[in-house]
């Protein structure tokens, strides 16, 4: 996981980990809890944010057209976690201190402020709703003795979690693979070399038991999303080009069945910011284009069309890149 200030040096792993409504079928529970980080007006469909370092502030295009601007977190310090922590189905501005292990959130709700003491330094934070209450949940996971520990706190009972679960070389993936509207833990595994399988081990939050799961190459994004729109987390990867102004490939593991693959992008340049745009309860393929005046381009899932927004700048990154380990 990476700093704000960080958050530049993009290549390979480097952009891991940024920071991550009745408008769709009831059924699309996965893709509903990825949306509403980054819907900031609730109305089905995610918005454009990014964050500008130097001025802490975080710039969002709402899919109606009305922009805003928030002040909040401070660069080099804080990481970025967008998510409905309020349950109100709108995405809360939110940073993670993790020099103290502090949570500091704006309600979209009401306005009001939230802080919350939730980890310890070293941690890497992952906000989620791991309990199905319509909330984020703050927890983190912390590599220790060659071990993945997840903490959680669970915002419907005040309950506690602890999860032993992956090693300290391993990459976070959560995501609700089963469908039962909880976040699953789930964890990337490389393979010793750059060109080796990776695989995914997912705890299922319904039954409890675990998957293994191989797809991808070791040296691929996780970037996951429900892109068939059935309720489930698939899992998908991105992988960069050998050098820069190569493409990028999508490469995505249909939970409902069959595989797709996507080149969309540019290796060194895009960000990726998969998320539903088009309110159809799809993942939408898209990227954010670094340079000056920086681009979204979103290549939706409802008609094949791409969608392209200018907002922003060169050297601002693009917040909807949380969901990226």
């Amino acid at each position: 996981m990476f700093k704000i200030k960080d958050l530049f040096a993009h290549s390979g792993r480097a952009v891991v980990l940024a920071l991550a409504v009745a408008a769709i079928a009831s059924t699309a529970v996965a893709q509903l809890s990825l949306r509403k980080a980054m819907d900031v007006n609730g109305d089905g469909r995610a918005d454009f944010t990014i964050y500008r370092q130097t001025n802490n502030i975080w710039y969002t295009l709402q899919s109606n057209g009305a922009s805003t601007f928030t002040n909040f977190g401070i660069a080099g310090i804080d990481y970025i976690t967008p998510a409905d922590f309020d349950g109100d189905g709108k995405g809360d501005v939110g940073v993670f201190r993790e020099l103290d292990g502090v949570w500091f959130w704006l309600n979209s709700s009401n306005g009001t402020f939230s802080s919350f003491q939730w980890g310890s330094p070293g941690d890497e934070a992952l906000s989620r709703d791991f309990d199905g209450d319509g909330k984020s949940d703050v927890a983190v996971v912390r590599r220790s003795n060659a071990l993945m520990i997840w903490f959680i706190y669970q915002s419907s009972n005040g309950q506690i979690v602890q999860q032993e679960f992956g090693t300290a070389a391993d990459f976070t993936a959560p995501g609700d693979y089963d469908g039962d509207g909880k976040i699953d833990i789930a964890i990337q595994r490389p393979g010793l070399t750059a060109d080796s399988p990776a695989v995914f081990h997912i705890l299922a939050s319904s039954s409890r038991t675990v998957s293994a799961i191989q797809w991808g190459l070791s040296t691929d994004l996780v970037v996951p999303g429900d892109y068939d729109g059935d309720g489930k987390t698939d899992i998908a990867v991105l992988r960069e080009g050998k050098k820069p102004s190569d493409n990028l490939t999508w490469l995505i593991r249909k939970s409902s069945g069959g595989t797709m693959t996507e080149v969309f992008g540019i290796t060194g340049i895009d960000y990726n910011v998969q998320n539903d745009y088009d309110g159809d309860g799809k993942t939408d393929i898209g990227v954010f284009r670094n340079e000056n005046p920086g681009n979204f381009y979103i290549l939706r899932s409802s008609d094949r069309g791409v969608t392209a927004i200018r907002w922003g700048g060169a050297n601002d990154f693009p917040v909807a890149s949380y969901d990226t380990h």
